[in-house]
């Protein structure tokens, strides 16, 4: 049965270009799920945007010598090119620094206003003694007072997961300059998340089903909820909507609160863009609806734990009831699903470090599918996965390469050089029936393992047929068949089913190679549609690009179908480049090893 899937995807801070790390953890999962969704006839909603206010894009912005604006308008082109490069099958990727996300983000602030949900309180911020700006929680470290880790943020400790305060670190010091922040007493708007709490644990206590590594940093994170600060002294961010409040040069919604509406705000901003100003509700008010958020494991508890507060808090759900917000009863999230960091030589990617492969470098340089394959059956799933470039190397050369571009290409070189089409089978012997029985059980298997978010699972499954492919050619020898062609057209019919099988298990995760062998089969138009980077518009406020797409035309489907007997065929061309070996000792230019 077809259902509404929302894929909600983590929105990157406008601070400057992504790096493979990023898209390992929120892009290409969250991608391969909706292009499988879509594929199995659900109606998909894929949204995200760029994250353009708080701390992160003033400090970027100071270094560059521009504004907040100026600097959020480069980076947010940037990345939407990044991601359009990837393949990444936006409905809408869209940003923060739109009018229409301001309104949503105040209208939501005023519900929980109104529910009882938010209240004003003092408390002591951390401000930067050289700018006199507020040191947002997460740009200070120090030693956890709970657990004693030492790199804790002011917000959350990485390490045990539990809520901090700045103030409680021990050590703090600014992650920006190294300085020891002040403290001084300032007036927020806090989140009361205390009196979400119940509501939250009964939630969440129904999520048996999520990743381990979801339910362990939630379940630490809501035993110990506090307040939190909603405000910031700052003049970059949303407006709080209130008299007294909104022209206040200093106090703006801080940007953890902002973002985490940008998923609703997105998909309000999508049906309008598409004409129907009140779709968004087929996603977010019916209950029927699924709605999957994927992002890396730092941000586990704004999804898991604060976002399903604010929700909660809306609908007039929580601990102290009220009265259901104005845009109706908001669906909580389905599931949660965190991967882990993708790291380079055991360091987490960081462009501060200088341990960084940027997005479009490598694109540039290997193109998208060599990146989403290995993201899809190396990166960090379960655990933190250490990239090499020997292992890139070995993965894009021992498997993309030998293995399916190998089948793809043999066996249509052999079908175009002897028959010059699709041949017809004759009669199929057992192991003609064993191999096409395996193909078709693929669609049920690796399905299953997509429809649960295993994608290294999914991945491998789809290789296991590629590979008995192989074997198969190998055992059959259709080249040595030229006086048995009713023998050698049948060989060659079935592994140009399974080759056409393949290609569909493997769209959701290589959709770009996975046109150029639909169009090699024979196949014209849009097998797997791709994301385009469109200017546009916006009431009182500047044009702007976002990521949007045409994919209800596409031609992929999650089923096997027979393939075209006559079908004229071309001779292929190479689908993946081998790689030299050296450059698993090397590294490319624009990220070489380090030989230190």
């Amino acid at each position: 049965m077809s259902s509404r899937v929302l894929t909600a995807v983590a929105w990157p801070y406008a601070n400057g270009p992504r790096h493979i790390g990023h898209v390992s953890g929120f892009g290409v999962p969250s991608d391969v799920f909706s292009r499988f969704m879509r594929m199995s006839g659900h109606d998909v909603l894929m949204v995200s945007g760029t994250d353009e206010h708080g701390t992160a894009i003033q400090v970027q912005a100071d270094r560059e010598g521009l504004t907040a604006q100026e600097t959020a308008d480069k980076y947010h082109r940037q990345i939407a090119t990044d991601l359009q490069g990837l393949g990444l099958s936006y409905d809408l990727y869209t940003r923060t620094t739109t009018n229409n996300h301001h309104h949503v983000v105040q209208k939501l602030f005023s519900a929980l206003l109104d529910n009882g949900y938010v209240m004003t309180q003092k408390s002591m911020g951390a401000i930067s003694p050289s700018t006199g700006r507020t040191l947002a929680d997460r740009y200070i470290e120090g030693t956890c007072p709970i657990c004693g880790y030492d790199g804790a943020r002011g917000d959350q400790c990485d390490n045990c997961g539990n809520q901090l305060d700045p103030i409680d670190l021990k050590n703090p010091v600014s992650r920006i300059n190294g300085e020891t922040p002040e403290f001084r007493e300032t007036e927020h708007f806090f989140l009361d998340l205390p009196a979400l709490a119940d509501s939250l644990t009964g939630w969440l206590s129904k999520r048996t089903d999520w990743r381990p590594n979801v339910l362990k940093f939630s379940q630490n994170f809501i035993n110990d909820l506090k307040p939190r600060a909603i405000t910031r002294d700052l003049d970059w961010g949303v407006r709080v909507p209130l008299d007294g409040w909104r022209d206040l040069p200093m106090k703006r919604i801080y940007v953890w609160f902002d973002a985490v509406i940008g998923y609703f705000s997105a998909s309000v901003e999508w049906a309008q863009r598409t004409g129907n100003p009140d779709a968004w509700r087929q996603w977010w008010t019916d209950p029927e609806a699924l709605s999957y958020y994927f992002m890396g494991k730092d941000n586990i508890v704004f999804h898991s734990v604060i976002w399903p507060g604010i929700l909660l808090g809306h609908n007039g759900k929580g601990d102290r009831g009220g009265e259901v917000g104005p845009y109706g009863e908001l669906n909580l999230p389905t599931e949660v699903v965190s991967s882990e960091f993708l790291t380079m030589s055991g360091a987490k990617f960081s462009t501060s470090r200088q341990t960084v492969i940027y997005v479009r470098d490598f694109l540039a340089e290997f193109g998208p599918d060599a990146l989403r394959y290995f993201i899809a059956v190396a990166g960090p799933e379960n655990n933190d996965t250490d990239f090499t470039w020997d292992e890139f190397v070995r993965r894009n050369n021992s498997e993309l390469a030998n293995e399916w571009g190998n089948l793809v290409n043999r066996s249509i070189s052999m079908a175009h050089k002897n028959v010059g089409a699709i041949p017809a089978a004759g009669e199929l012997t057992e192991l003609d029936q064993q191999l096409l029985a395996a193909s078709k059980r693929g669609f049920e298997v690796v399905g299953g393992f997509l429809a649960r978010n295993k994608f290294k699972n999914a991945i491998n499954e789809a290789m296991r047929i590629v590979t008995l492919a192989n074997r198969y050619l190998s055992e059959t020898e259709p080249w040595k068949l030229k006086d048995q062609p009713e023998r050698r057209d049948t060989v060659l019919h079935c592994a140009l089913q399974v080759v056409q099988d393949c290609n569909t298990l493997l769209t959701p995760f290589l959709p770009h190679s996975a046109q150029k062998i639909f169009e090699a089969l024979g196949g014209e138009g849009v097998w797997a549609a791709q994301p385009q980077l469109v200017d546009v518009s916006q009431d009182d406020g500047p044009d702007y690009p976002v990521l949007m797409g045409d994919y209800a035309n596409e031609q992929a489907t999650w089923e096997s179908t027979p393939i075209k007997v006559g079908q004229s065929l071309a001779k292929p061309v190479p689908l993946f480049a081998k790689l030299d070996d050296s450059l698993g000792e090397t590294g490319p230019s624009f990220a070489p090893i380090s030989k230190d």
